[in-house]
């Protein structure tokens, strides 16, 4: 986009002649100066004092121009900077006026370009100076950067205000005027707003008469590439390089063609795209809908029950098929579309399917594109919830991803889990949900767990602790007569649980009276015809648990004899009384008056005496009191509250005989205090005090306080409740929860008894909160309220390989790699400081921080020695720092002249005719060396070679390669008298040239003899072979006979008697096979039966060959660890047999080597060689017509150079 500044012009009067303009007598009369160079410094820095408006760099440029305004006849500069630090190549820049005026072809009287290089910065620095700016100078400008593959533009605007009256024609400026306005910037034209024309169009709309004039109206010189282009291009617009498009989503490839009639091919990776059933159920469809209208629309009932009587077949089938197939799939995936000479192809819902190279053929013509379809990234939407079960339970970890049928990817502890056969892990999918299911979690299974997707991933912990044992049923005592059964029976939470009986700590086995049984939950001890030596302490003991239940069992044998004698005697002497009372005795009755009595074994206020009730629980006293008559009973409470009735709802007073009973139904702590019971009759009164004391849970505690956070611990701590509920905290229960989760979980089950925590296994970054509950006795509070959220996090750890890139008289140049461990926590920034050498004193060495991994500090003291260090920045604070692991000194230092040449460059470049040629060769030294590259002592042609220098590299570019170009280039770097020399040898390959005087030597039988001479130009490499193909005269159709012949001649065989042949010779070089072919001069017929041939004798020739080498070993020195070959060529009739020999031991059977052996060129490849593997290596060739033997030396360098002494004195002279 481009934004067009107008020009102010205040109020004008034409003047009658064009070429004078008078000013207004209100204003000044003042001509501007003629400008000077601090005039245009001084309107630069104006421009820039305004307020920066520049955009973030996020592009090549450091410094964007800015948009400015001058007066006319002013001067105006624009300045760009570019960083080329981290650019191969030096960047170009050009500036444009409008959307396609390039100013370059400008540059004169009015305009300058200008640009300079600092090389301590490495700032390219590119300046566009206007000089004596007129009105028409105002608009929209462009200034674009490119380095090979990166690109970078911006726009700006330039206002210019005049001070002077000036006519219409005042603002036509010509850049044709001779004389001192050449080289003006004309720019008259370019704030005329034209409609943009196509001239393809209106060519090939025209005749060709009159494309020369049309070419000439719209500036198109190239009279001869017009035509070239009409004639013979079939694709006016052809297909962008590439396309892309999100997944769902549908894009429309579009193309333009000459003839509107040409018929279009579209091909998907080759593969012709047809109209498929796709298009057959939307013609279908089509169809279908179709006659649904017709039904619907036409009224005459008569006119369809004929059609439909007459059809009724053909409807019926037709309906089907519509339905089936049209109703199927109402949208098309490709669609074709013909508009004009446009041709569109549509794909509707992409899918990575889609995915492809896309070709569009017309004729032999094609253009080609690609199509990337980008997958949306799979968010989570719902993140996994942290879990904390008992042992053996199961565990279902879910979370809910952004689209449906995505895959997701579990992991524990950073390791991937898969299903195995003890299905330990099932993996569920339901729509957007998925679940990991751990079955029998066990303590092993605590840890970590991960879901990851493609744009996201959620963690969650899982803590597994020991099931604790619940005995919903404990065993009692038992009080059991002679021959009764005795039954001992108690339930836990358990049933796995298996348990052992003792008495009296002997271990009880069950016999023919004792029954040991288990079902369920529920564990039974039975013991039959119970006796006197039964009667013990029985005690269950469940295995793996660290506890027991205990009962004791009561005989009651001896105790029933004295009831029954007991009771005989009782008989006789109520039987004597009867008698006594009957004789005629008088006796009078007088009633008996007892006072009452209260019978407590403890009263009072002491501890000892205090009667203890939970809150909530029910309050019962039941005091047994006598006297005669019975008293009556008041219960008190303290002085305050007097007698207690029941006409409170929870108070109830109940008295009996022999008993007073006193019930509170739900305590409250309120309810605490000395209760007093007072009984009264006739005869006395008796009191007795009871303390009673409610207790209760304590109070929750105070919201807990984050003292202090790790990257995955935190401190917490809290105050004690304020009320203990009349019993002694004896520790508190944490819990945790994330803050956008609503589970909390226990931290730990023993009461922890300080009242300052620290908890650890946290998920760093993500935010939580705490909360504590106190225990008592009684049991455990109500949760306190949640601590303020924190997020666990840490600093990062220190960067890392900080090492000198550069260092001066005056600079040093820094670089180092971000931490390793940077943390959830983003990474703000790095903080350099340097100190001198035995100091303490680290001072920073910019202001704020720095997102860069280099930095290049100035203004240091020469000579001096210096420490810096680096610290990276994140919420968290500083890490810890990164030193150097010594001073350095602030002098730039000489590096000797040193070239490295890559290792594909170590050996011949091969490369074919028209490739493009691009060697990066990397040198060192200081100061920047000088570069020279010639090509067999000579200098190299600048038209045909590019060369580009860096502080670091040479580059040698060639375009389009040449056979020309083959040879030795050699590279010269030099500093002063000091050099480094280097070579590289290029090869260029063409296709070969068709082989020569191809003939037919002989014919016989069904056979023919052929033989040919190899081609003049081999294309600059070796033959690697021949292709031999016939053809019968009558038909002329080509046949292969023989593929990668290495020979020059062969025997045609299997040729069909009574016709008569061609033949004829490709030559094949590794490029491929020639261009044209070598024909044979003369045909080869072969006879029919019944011509009597006499063959002519032949001497017969002796084929057998010596084994000769014809390709010997060459030695090599190569380097440790890497694969090296040795190879070499053989010939010899029969097949010789082939050995290798190693300092003259056979090696064929040894596992380092292997041995390969195609079409007579025999290669040995030695894994991994080591320094021990050097030697000399021998190829020994025998057959029975002789032997030959070839030999090389081989030498394998270690990776790196030892030190010796010599390499340490060249050191130190260096």
């Amino acid at each position: 986009d481009f934004f067009i500044v107008a020009v102010k012009e205040p109020q004008k009067a034409v003047s009658p002649d064009p070429a004078v303009a008078e000013p207004k007598p209100e204003e000044p009369k003042e001509t501007p100066s003629a400008p000077t160079e601090s005039s245009a410094a001084d309107t630069s820095g104006t421009a820039s004092d305004g307020p920066d408006t520049r955009q973030d760099l996020t592009g090549l440029f450091t410094e964007r121009p800015q948009s400015g305004e001058v007066n006319v006849g002013e001067n105006i500069t624009f300045v760009a900077r570019v960083c080329g630090e981290s650019l191969l190549k030096k960047p170009t820049v050009k500036w444009f006026k409008g959307k396609w005026m390039d100013l370059a072809s400008k540059s004169g009287k009015h305009l300058q370009l200008k640009e300079h290089y600092d090389r301590n910065t490495k700032v390219y620095t590119f300046e566009m100076h206007i000089i004596a700016a007129k009105a028409n100078f105002a608009g929209a400008y462009r200034c674009e950067v490119s380095s090979r593959d990166k690109f970078d533009s911006c726009n700006f605007d330039l206002a210019v205000h005049e001070y002077f009256v000036a006519c219409d024609s005042f603002l036509s400026y010509s850049s044709t005027d001779a004389g001192e306005d050449s080289g003006e910037l004309d720019f008259s034209r370019s704030n005329i707003t034209e409609p943009e024309v196509d001239v393809w169009e209106i060519l090939q709309k025209s005749s060709p008469s009159e494309y020369e004039k049309i070419a000439f109206q719209y500036g198109i010189t190239d009279l001869r590439g017009i035509f070239i282009f009409i004639l013979t291009t079939a694709i006016l617009r052809k297909l962008d390089p590439a396309y892309q498009v999100e997944k769902g989503h549908k894009i429309k490839l579009q193309i333009e063609v000459a003839n509107p009639d040409a018929e279009v091919k579209w091909l998907k990776h080759g593969q012709e795209i047809h109209l498929t059933g796709r298009i057959l159920k939307r013609v279908l469809s089509y169809v279908y809908n179709c006659l649904l209208f017709v039904c619907h629309n036409i009224f005459d009932i008569v006119v369809i029950s004929r059609f439909l009587v007459l059809n009724k077949c053909f409807v019926h089938f037709l309906i089907s098929i519509v339905y089936v197939f049209g109703r199927a799939s109402p949208t098309l995936m490709y669609i074709f579309e013909s508009v004009g000479n446009k041709r569109f192809l549509t794909i509707n819902n992409c899918t990575l399917a889609d995915d492809a190279a896309y070709t569009c053929m017309i004729g032999e013509e094609k253009t080609v594109t690609e199509l990337f379809v980008k997958e949306p990234p799979v968010l989570i939407v719902r993140n996994l919830e942290d879990q904390m079960v008992m042992k053996g339970e199961r565990v279902e970890f879910e979370c809910e991803v952004s689209e449906e049928g995505a895959q997701v990817k579990w992991e524990k502890d950073g390791v991937e889990l898969t299903r195995d056969e003890s299905f330990k892990y099932r993996f569920k999918k339901d729509g957007c949900k998925h679940v990991l299911i751990i079955n029998d979690v066990t303590k092993e299974d605590c840890g970590h767990y991960r879901v990851k997707t493609n744009g996201g991933q959620s963690l969650a912990e899982l803590m597994v602790q020991e099931k604790q044992l619940e005995v919903y049923q404990s065993i009692a005592d038992l009080t059991v007569k002679a021959k009764y059964q005795a039954v001992f029976k108690c339930e836990v939470s358990d049933e796995k649980v298996k348990g052992i009986w003792y008495k009296n700590k002997v271990e009880v086995k069950p016999d023919a009276r004792t029954h040991i049984t288990h079902i369920g939950r529920i564990h039974k001890l039975t013991i039959d015809d119970v006796k006197p030596d039964d009667e013990g302490d029985y005690t269950f003991v469940p295995e793996g648990y660290a506890f027991n239940l205990s009962a004791k069992l009561n005989f009651l044998g001896i105790s029933f004899c004295l009831i029954i004698t007991l009771e005989c005697e009782f008989k006789l002497l109520f039987f004597k009384l009867l008698c006594f009372i009957f004789t005629e005795v008088k006796i009078d009755f007088v009633p008996r008056q007892d006072p009452p009595k209260i019978h407590l074994d403890c009263m009072g206020r002491t501890a000892e005496c205090t009667i203890l009730v939970v809150a909530g629980n029910k309050l019962r006293l039941d005091v047994p009191i006598t006297g005669d008559p019975a008293p009556t009973v008041v219960w008190t409470k303290g002085e305050k509250v007097g007698v207690l009735t029941d006409s409170d709802g929870r108070v109830h007073v109940e008295s009996t005989k022999g008993h007073c009973i006193f019930t509170i139904e739900g305590a409250e702590r309120q309810d605490e205090g000395v209760y007093s019971v007072i009984v009264r009759n006739p005869a006395g009164e008796d009191t007795a005090d009871i303390n009673v004391k409610v207790v209760d849970v304590p109070d929750p505690p105070e919201a807990p306080r984050i003292l202090s956070v790790g990257e995955d611990s935190c401190i917490v701590q809290w105050d004690p409740p304020l009320f203990d509920g009349g019993q002694p905290v004896i520790g508190y229960v944490l819990e945790r929860k994330k803050k956008k989760s609503y589970r909390w979980m226990r931290l730990n089950f023993d009461p922890y008894k300080e009242t300052t925590y620290e908890t650890k296994r946290m998920i760093e970054g993500v935010a939580y909160e705490m909360r504590v509950y106190a225990v008592n006795a009684i049991g455990m509070s109500r949760p306190s309220a949640a601590s303020q959220p924190f997020v666990p996090v840490a600093p990062t750890s220190e960067p890392t390989g900080l090492c000198v890139d550069d260092i001066s008289d005056t600079t040093i140049s820094l670089k180092w790699r971000a931490p390793e461990r940077i943390g959830s926590a983003e990474l703000e920034g790095y903080g350099v400081e340097y100190c001198k050498e035995g100091s303490d004193e680290w001072i920073p060495a910019f202001k704020g921080l720095t997102d860069r991994t280099s930095v290049i500090i100035r203004d240091l003291p020469t000579g001096e020695k210096m420490q810096f260090r680096v610290r990276a920045y994140n919420m968290a604070g500083p890490s810890p720092p990164a030193t150097l692991q010594q001073a350095v000194t602030i002098r730039e230092i000489m590096q000797r002249p040193k070239i490295w040449v890559p290792r594909n460059l170590r050996q011949t470049l091969i490369k074919k005719v028209g490739e493009t040629i691009n060697l990066v060769i990397p040198f060192q030294g200081k100061p920047r060396p000088q570069v020279n590259w010639t090509k067999t002592d000579e200098p190299l042609d600048p038209k045909q070679v590019s060369i580009r220098n860096s502080n670091t590299d040479t580059i040698l570019f060639i375009r389009r390669s040449e056979r020309k170009d083959s040879g030795k280039y050699d590279v010269q770097v030099q500093i002063e008298n000091v050099e480094d020399r280097a070579s590289v040898n290029i090869q260029i390959v063409d296709l070969p040239g068709p082989p020569q005087n191809l003939k037919a030597i002989d014919v016989w039988g069904f056979n023919v003899a052929l033989e040919w001479k190899p081609p003049k130009d081999n294309g600059n490499c070796d033959i690697t072979g021949y292709t031999i193909q016939k053809a019968d005269k009558k038909t002329m159709e080509w046949y292969i006979v023989f593929e990668q012949y290495r020979r020059t001649n062969c025997v045609v065989s299997d040729l069909i008697m009574g016709n008569e042949y061609v033949f004829r010779v490709y030559a094949m070089n590794m490029v491929g096979l020639s261009p044209e072919p070598c024909l044979s001069k003369d045909s080869a017929y072969i006879q029919k039966t019944g011509i009597v041939y006499k063959p002519p004798s032949y001497k017969e020739r002796d084929f057998s060959e010596v084994p000769k080498f014809t390709h010997p070993l060459m030695s090599r020195s190569v380097i440790a660890g890497y694969n090296a070959t040795l190879s070499c060529s053989v010939r010899g009739i029969p097949k010789p047999k082939i050995t290798w020999y190693k300092n003259k031991m056979d090696i064929t059977n040894e596992a380092k080597y292997r041995m390969f052996s195609n079409q007579g060129v025999l290669t040995l490849e030695i894994r991994k060689p080591c320094p021990f593997d050097g030697g000399v290596y021998m190829c020994k060739a025998i057959n029975s017509s002789g032997e030959d033997v070839v030999e090389c030396k081989l030498e394998v360098r270690r990776k790196y150079m030892p030190l010796t002494q010599e390499l340490l004195r060249d050191l130190l002279n260096s």
